[in-house]
């Protein structure tokens, strides 16, 4: 069995993911947020570092969990009740976590928005939704029936696609930011799209992309999140030939 250095590792993912360079959200702390003894032989992958996808990682035997969604959104503290539970498991089973937020979804080649593109059959992707001092999303030009490209979403990401026909039957201009972009419609089309693909959104949105012509498509947060932890685990998988699995948690959201 391979056993690789969790620090060396970690620097790989860090260039390559250019963490240092991106401006997330003050709490997302990507990068390394739990390290191990030092050494790495098992990767298991999960959108949502919790609890639950811990319990997982310690039931497949990994010694690394990479997910896109870390510990440190809220209040991370007292460390009692399920807590407690939490670090214990994490220090009794050795198991380091790596989160990566916007620098996983804006990837050129192993973000979240680059691979639903892909799936959905979108070429010629253009770089789109600024914010945070950097493109997060991308959009492309296509030729695509509305209930088409709702098919397409929902067999790209196995889940429930919720529609606001608030734009034109045919799709030619077409934004994709993967999670919880729902609230940024406006944005969006400000940005001259006329469909909206995201994961999920407010109920206020659907009168208002309605007034602003626009199409949304809601994929779910968790479903349209899990390209870039696969596509991240199964990269680091061959570059250093450690085995991996993915802890498929479903929120529903």
């Amino acid at each position: 069995m391979a056993k690789i250095s969790l620090a060396g590792l970690v620097d790989y993912c860090d260039r390559t993911l250019r963490t240092a360079d991106v401006q997330d959200y003050e709490r997302a702390a990507n990068g390394l947020q739990v390290e191990n003894s030092g050494a790495v032989t098992r990767i298991a992958a999960a959108v949502d570092a919790s609890l639950a996808t811990v319990r997982m990682a310690i039931e497949q035997r990994a010694d690394l969990m990479i997910v896109h969604h870390g510990f440190f959104w809220g209040a991370s503290h007292p460390w009692t009740g399920k807590r407690h539970e939490l670090l214990r498991l994490l220090l009794d089973h050795d198991l380091a976590v790596y989160s990566s937020h916007l620098p996983l979804d804006a990837h050129p080649s192993l973000g979240n928005n680059a691979l639903l593109c892909a799936a959905l059959g979108l070429r010629k992707t253009r770089p789109f939704f600024f914010e945070r001092g950097m493109h997060l999303g991308l959009q492309a030009l296509a030729s695509l029936d509305r209930e088409s490209l709702a098919a397409r979403l929902a067999k790209a990401t196995g889940s429930r696609v919720d529609t606001i026909p608030g734009g034109p039957d045919q799709c030619r201009r077409i934004g994709v930011v993967t999670g919880g972009a729902g609230a940024e419609v406006k944005k969006a089309a400000a940005e001259g799209v006329d469909t909206f693909i995201t994961g999920e959104g407010p109920h206020w949105t659907y009168a208002l992309a309605e007034e602003l012509g626009v199409n949304v498509l809601y994929g779910g947060h968790y479903a349209t999140e899990t390209f870039g932890v696969k596509a991240l685990a199964a990269h680091l998988s061959r570059k250093y030939r450690l085995p991996w699995v993915f802890l498929d948690h479903p929120t529903g959201l």
